[in-house]
């Protein structure tokens, strides 16, 4: 890492309030490292930032702000990775607008393996949730590191996936990295810490805001070889992510699902548009420089066990579209008592899965 001297300078550039990333980028540019920035006169460097941000460049705020940073950088696991680092991913730097610096926190040899990003809706479904974990696992024990936006829904299972397997996972943030959002993902924060890795380009103590998760989607995209979108609405945040892959050069995969549903809506349009379908982790994996079907566990969804016929039955009536207890009487033939009383053995084999609105869906 960058020693403290060195990092000082770039914490106060990175911390001032209105000199963004373009700023400091010419900056550098025009001066060299931070240090060498800092010690130009304040004059010179009128030309090229900002005024107010100028006057705030030496202020008392920034400088605390600076040392509550280089403080949280001496704590085991902790660090602040610079573009001037060794350890900056070189994918990052293939991006239009690489962010000066990242806060670190976990195994930051992971910034160097190959990654997948996989991105979906946080309102997912269970079959969504359980076929993204599964996918994930198998691209994990792959030897790739899945990376995504610890969100809740599909991000989240994204993330499981990749702690189980030997690839892990890198969990980007929209808020600073001592701030875990949403606090319901708190022990997967704490999991991820221990034997992943969670990064941010935002100060200590940025807590959640909507213009910072746009943001945020460059990192994901940008710092893995392509990303796969599972179960997203057409106004999906997902969406954004994807778009900023495409233009990043990265490959592109979509998750197909029902026609009906909703959160099929953004992985059809993004299919349409030129995605790679993917029905299972192989259709992902053939398409990724250097990874074969060697080394782990096929899959294209989940598996579970045969139930028995009276409910293998009903799941056959089901097809695979959301569908309510009434037309499920109808099509098989049966009582609602015991239509609900089979829905409920098989959603307690994690077979079937209740929506809202009176519906149920198969999950396998």
């Amino acid at each position: 890492m960058t020693q403290d001297s060195g990092l000082a300078s770039w914490l106060q550039l990175t911390l001032t309030p209105g000199l963004g990333a373009v700023s400091i980028r010419e900056l550098l540019k025009q001066f060299g490292l931070p240090e060498n920035v800092i010690a130009r006169p304040r004059a010179e460097l009128a030309r090229i930032v900002p005024r107010a941000a100028l006057g705030e460049l030496d202020s008392a705020e920034v400088s605390r702000a600076v040392t509550l940073a280089l403080e949280w950088a001496q704590h085991p696991g902790h660090a602040v990775v610079t573009l001037a680092d060794d350890a900056y991913p070189r994918l990052l730097l293939e991006i239009h607008d690489p962010p000066p610096l990242l806060y670190a926190r976990g195994r930051l040899e992971l910034l160097r393996r190959p990654s997948l990003a996989i991105v979906g809706s946080r309102n997912a479904t269970a079959q969504g949730e359980r076929n993204t974990e599964t996918f994930a696992k198998a691209f994990s024990e792959a030897g790739l590191c899945i990376v995504s936006g610890l969100a809740l829904g599909i991000d989240a299972a994204a993330h499981r996936g990749g702690l189980a397997g030997v690839g892990s996972t890198i969990a980007v943030l929209g808020t600073g990295i001592d701030v875990t959002y949403p606090s319901r993902n708190s022990a997967l924060a704490a999991e991820i810490a221990k034997n992943g890795l969670l990064l941010s380009e935002f100060p200590l103590g940025t807590n959640a805001a909507a213009h910072n998760f746009p943001r945020r989607n460059r990192l994901i995209s940008g710092l893995a070889q392509g990303c796969l979108v599972v179960e997203a609405a057409l106004a999906s945040g997902s969406l954004i992510t994807a778009r900023a892959a495409a233009e990043q050069g990265r490959e592109v995969f979509a998750v197909p699902g029902s026609i009906h549903s909703p959160l099929s809506k953004g992985c059809h349009a993004l299919i349409k548009a030129g995605a790679k379908l993917a029905e299972s982790a192989d259709d992902v994996l053939a398409e990724l420089s250097g990874f074969r079907r060697t080394g782990y566990a096929s899959t294209t969804s989940t598996q579970a066990a045969v139930p028995s016929p009276e409910r293998e039955a009903l799941l056959v009536h089901m097809g695979f579209d959301p569908v309510d207890v009434d037309s499920l009487c109808a099509r098989a033939g049966l009582t609602a008592d015991q239509v609900s009383s089979e829905l409920l053995r098989l959603e307690l084999d994690g077979r079937v899965a209740a929506l809202p609105g009176g519906l149920y869906q198969r999950l396998n």
